[in-house]
């Protein structure tokens, strides 16, 4: 009977308020009103008729019920009221042919405020109804750059063609990184099917979420549904049962944890000290000795790509200086099948894998999940995940030399640079080339060309016909038989084509380094004694990166690039002192202020250009397909078309 209901219905009203008052928190609903009393928002947007989440509508639009209710929506007014009349009616109507009527709400970043319909709303709650009908008005925020304000119009991206309103993320990005992963373009529209096909998959999974815990973390259940779909896809997620996604989300839960830490990576910035092992582990060493088999994969072939040539040199390096401890195996184009090649490197018995190329993060994720047994290091930057290891070098270390040196022998101060992709340490490449130069040359301009936009020597002759001679290129030559490739830094004009000086990325001593570390169980232990994400990131210090210079240079140039090699090396140099001025002539100052250079997190995450670079980070659009391919798994915000600035509102949004 529904006098029965309201029964139980003000029991768990009451409770709620008991609670909230213990906790020192208002016994009743919040008001809209009193939100934003003091807030600068819009006038409001018209959305029509939505389906609005029950769980989201989390108050009144004005003061006038707040009193009637628990902020669980459930009544908090005696029985025999006219209030308990009208909630016992509405309740009679639902059993017998079920709530129609729309409500009409307020929606404010993504939580409804009901305006008319609250005992509606109250009863639909008590039976543990999904959603209702509403008309809803959206009332925008003041943009003020705070987090959750910018996430919540990254989100009005989202809603503008998806009209799905059930997920939040805590993190920026993740809106523009949900559309991609269920295979949609950036601004394609969701069809009905598809938003039911997703309503319906998000249900079951977040039942797998509650189910192994989530509700006790303070990740959203959109957090962990990102975390899940870079492993095993969309795809694979809509035909997998509830009691499956529960277990292979427990095979994750380590990812999904980190997802609430404020700082998921550990940055290893040297190799720990060598361990010299005692007398009885040597013996014990000796007597269980065992070959380890390594695998490397590559996006090509040494023959046609500079950067897999330079990672063979570090194979076959490792090769000879462990000799029998291991075996190495290349493993060339793994793009054509990527999937295909993992699994056959662990059937050929790899217990090491190196993943050359950051579009190798989805599979290597995959495989570490599904193959604990089998370490996975990807060649990347900024990986938040806690399955692999991701390796990188500091190589704007060696841009800020090459910056100086171009800087000291230009008279004009144009100098050229040509990136590759922007992604996590490109960019930091770029301004660590532009402020060598600025201390070399007051008047040093850098301008900028993207090989991932016009192609390397397309980018290279732009740069030439604006009269610019001394140019930073690739860091190796993309075919290794073309000798008229530019790379490094090369003085150029006309058909002169002169190389100065060449970063050099020395896998030979990274990939040594860690082997010893497999051998000596630091790496193991490493991982064990943090719950983060490792991130290896060495730079001259380690003696993985370097400069190297041609018989061109002048041998002034060359001692003054000793100097800054030693410098670095020996951390007595800092290439990003502050303050850093930007194009848009924003003051960049470290976070702690008791620096006065950027930390390494900072570096990493640089999304601006400096004050003396001409050029722009290029938008996602305007990406080589390999380029997109690149920044899908390793760009930085803004050249992955989630920057809030690209969010435009209006009317049906």
């Amino acid at each position: 009977m529904p006098e029965s209901y309201y029964k139980e219905a003000l029991k768990l009203g009451q409770k709620e308020s008991r609670a909230r008052v213990f906790k020192g928190q208002s016994p009743c609903l919040p008001a809209l009103d009193d939100y934003l009393a003091d807030e600068k928002t819009s006038a409001g947007i018209e959305l029509g008729l939505v389906q609005i989440p029950i769980d989201k509508i989390v108050g009144t639009k004005s003061r006038g019920r707040v009193n009637a209710f628990a902020p669980n929506f459930m009544p908090i007014m005696d029985e025999g009221t006219e209030f308990a009349d009208k909630w016992e009616r509405l309740c009679e109507a639902h059993l017998q042919e079920g709530i129609r009527d729309p409500i009409k709400a307020y929606e404010y970043m993504n939580r409804f405020y009901v305006e008319e319909g609250n005992k509606r709303v109250s009863v639909l709650k008590y039976f543990g109804a999904v959603n209702v009908s509403g008309t809803v008005t959206r009332i925008l925020p003041e943009r003020t750059g705070e987090e959750a304000v910018e996430i919540y119009y990254e989100f009005i991206n989202f809603y503008k063609y998806s009209k799905l309103n059930i997920v939040d993320f805590s993190k920026k990005g993740s809106y523009a990184a949900l559309q991609k992963l269920v295979g949609k373009e950036p601004d394609e529209e969701w069809s009905e099917d598809d938003q039911k096909e997703f309503e319906a998959v998000y249900h079951y999974f977040e039942q797998a979420y509650i189910a192994n815990g989530g509700n006790k973390l303070s990740s959203t259940v959109g957090d962990a549904l990102l975390s899940y779909l870079k492993v095993y896809g969309y795809d694979e997620l809509k035909e997998t049962e509830t009691s499956d996604i529960k277990k292979k989300l427990s095979l994750i839960w380590e990812e999904v944890i980190l997802i609430t830490d404020e700082k998921p990576i550990d940055l290893k910035l040297d190799p720990a000290e060598e361990k010299k092992p005692n007398v009885i582990s040597k013996v014990l060493t000796k007597v269980a000795s065992h070959v380890i088999k390594v695998a490397f994969l590559y996006d090509g072939t040494p023959e046609r790509s500079g950067w897999v040539h330079d990672h063979e040199k570090g194979r076959l390096h490792i090769q000879r200086i462990f000799d029998e401890k291991i075996e190495t195996k290349a493993y060339n184009n793994v793009m054509d099948d990527p999937q295909k090649t993992f699994e056959q490197a662990i059937e050929d018995g790899a217990k090491l894998i190196f993943a050359t190329t950051p579009r190798l993060t989805p599979e290597s994720l995959r495989m570490a999940v599904e193959h604990p047994e089998v370490m996975i290091l990807i060649c990347s930057l900024n990986k938040q995940h806690r399955y692999i290891r991701s390796y990188y070098t500091r190589m704007y270390e060696a841009k800020f030399i090459l910056g100086a040196i171009a800087g000291a022998m230009s008279h004009s101060g144009n100098l050229g640079y040509v990136c590759d992709y922007p992604i996590y340490g490109q960019i930091a490449g770029i301004n660590a080339f532009a402020l060598g130069a600025q201390m070399t040359n007051t008047r040093a301009k850098v301008y900028i060309e993207w090989a991932s936009v016009k192609g390397a020597k397309e980018a290279a002759q732009a740069l030439v016909e604006k009269g610019i001679h001394f140019i930073s290129s690739q860091d190796t030559a993309k075919y290794m038989m073309d000798n008229r490739e530019s790379y490094g830094l090369s003085y150029i004009q006309g058909e002169k084509l002169e190389l100065l000086a060449t970063p050099v990325w020395n896998w030979n001593i990274y990939y040594e380094q860690i082997l010893r570390r497999v051998f000596d169980k630091t790496l193991k232990e490493e991982y064990e004694s943090s719950n983060k994400a490792l991130n290896y990131y060495w730079g001259m210090s380690a003696g993985v990166v370097d400069v190297v210079y041609s018989d061109a240079l002048p041998s002034s140039s060359k001692r003054l690039a000793d100097f800054l090699k030693q410098s670095i090396a020996h951390n007595i140099c800092a290439p990003f002192l502050t303050p850093l001025t930007t194009q848009s002539g924003e003051l960049v100052e470290p976070e702690n202020s008791e620096e006065n250079s950027l930390s390494l997190d900072e570096i990493i995450n640089m999304d601006y250009l400096v004050e003396n670079v001409v050029g722009s980070i290029p938008k996602y659009e305007e990406l080589s397909p390999m380029g997109k391919a690149t920044v899908d798994m390793a760009g930085i915000e803004k050249s992955q078309n989630t920057s809030p600035d690209d969010t435009k509102v209006g009317e049906g949004q």
